[in-house]
């Protein structure tokens, strides 16, 4: 039986790169493993009013079960304003409660970020991986995945046309995989 890794694009564009960099690694998914999209485009911001009056959304009953059972997540995330875009972090505020019912615990991690500038969302990599440690997601270390100009990858299609990226996008799936495979309790 495969582990399913689920990918997680932290952006709502249509053609949202992050969106683009997830399409693109489900090739990558090595024998054994199945790498999965998991929307968050519908989930309404959080409110613990939800929880605490068990009248939590269907969307979040349903995203919660669908990352608990992943065996591990990769994130792939745009920055705004020098983080995360606020959908990602609602997913992740989304998962991580109620209280005591973390559903990303344990579960290892990477984060990949992109910007069509030179910074390659920098920011929103680093403030990602805050969140990850107080959720206890270890999170992978190197390679570092930093995509800059990530806009000129693509062809008119929206398929990664650029052989350099794609190269490395394979190599930090490799190294995603023995990070899982040292991380994982599962």
């Amino acid at each position: 039986m495969n582990k399913v890794i689920g990918l997680i694009a932290g952006s709502l564009r249509k053609e949202s790169f992050s969106k683009k960099i997830a399409k693109a690694l489900i090739s990558m998914a090595p024998h054994g493993f199945e790498f999965k999209i998991i929307l968050i485009d519908n989930l309404p911001i959080y409110n613990q009013d939800f929880d605490d009056y068990n009248n939590a959304p269907e969307s979040y009953v349903k995203f919660r079960d669908e990352i608990k059972n992943l065996a591990g997540v990769v994130f792939i995330t745009p920055e705004h304003n020098r983080s995360v875009p606020a959908v990602l972090k609602n997913a992740i505020d989304v998962g991580s409660r109620p209280a005591g019912k973390n559903v990303w615990d344990g579960k290892p991690g990477a984060v990949f970020s992109s910007s069509p500038g030179n910074l390659s969302g920098f920011g929103a990599n680093h403030h990602l991986r805050q969140s990850l440690v107080f959720l206890n997601v270890p999170a992978m270390q190197q390679p570092e995945v930093y995509l800059p100009h990530i806009d000129k990858v693509w062809d008119e299609n929206g398929n990664l046309k650029d052989e350099e990226v794609r190269n490395f996008l394979q190599k930090a799936v490799g190294a995603y995989i023995e990070w899982f495979k040292k991380n994982s309790t599962s």
